[in-house]
């Protein structure tokens, strides 16, 4: 598997491309905020003629699906997340407002991922782990094959993800972190929502909220 990342919008969200050999590959967080991110984004993928088939949600606050309404005219399908994460798309527009943005109403997911599901695209196979605390529907992507988790906003490297919107719960995020991501191998990169990647061994050991 082939990781790609780009930044998207005022927020500073990664999205994500994941292709295989074939080149079909799925996409963690459209973040793209206007026609001109998303025409990046479409370009590299025509360069490399990839052939999106899936479309992931880590969580639904708004930088996370500003794409989803672009991606799904442009590619005719939807992004996938869990269920509890709904009030957080519902709830976009007011969001955006907060931080003097606007954006067209999300549209609605194109099904629900349930925590240990199992999620095929091409010859990959992702696993969803279910990490609440950032957000109630907060889902982690893990590749068990190249040892890979995208984490979304719930680790980042050396910090977490905040807690103090709704949904959010500090100690919730902190145990979703100990019980479901730090019991996978210590050499486990991890792609976070924001900022630089990092390791599972070097969260547990120099991540001031673990030590």
């Amino acid at each position: 598997m082939e990781v790609f990342k780009f930044v998207f919008s005022p927020i500073e969200v990664n999205t994500y491309i994941l292709a295989d050999e074939s080149g079909i590959c799925a996409v963690i967080d459209c973040g793209c905020y206007n026609k001109s991110e998303f025409k990046t984004f479409t370009d590299f993928v025509e360069k490399k003629k990839f052939r999106p088939a899936l479309l992931l949600n880590t969580h639904c606050h708004l930088d996370h699906i500003f794409g989803n309404g672009m991606f799904r005219e442009k590619y005719g399908f939807g992004a996938y997340c869990h269920k509890d994460d709904e009030y957080n798309r519902k709830d976009s527009l007011i969001h955006a407002s907060f931080f003097g943005l606007k954006m067209e109403m999300p549209p609605e997911p194109e099904g629900f991922i349930a925590d240990g599901q199992e999620i095929e695209c091409g010859s990959l196979r992702l696993k969803a782990i279910h990490v609440p605390g950032h957000a109630a529907g907060s889902l982690a992507f893990y590749y068990e094959e190249g040892r890979i988790l995208f984490t979304g906003d719930s680790l980042f490297a050396g910090t977490i993800g905040r807690t103090d919107l709704p949904g959010g719960s500090y100690e919730t995020l902190i145990n979703s972190i100990k019980l479901k991501l730090f019991v996978l191998p210590p050499d486990t990169i991890i792609y976070p929502g924001h900022g630089d990647k990092s390791t599972i061994g070097d969260e547990m050991k120099s991540n001031p909220y673990f030590i």
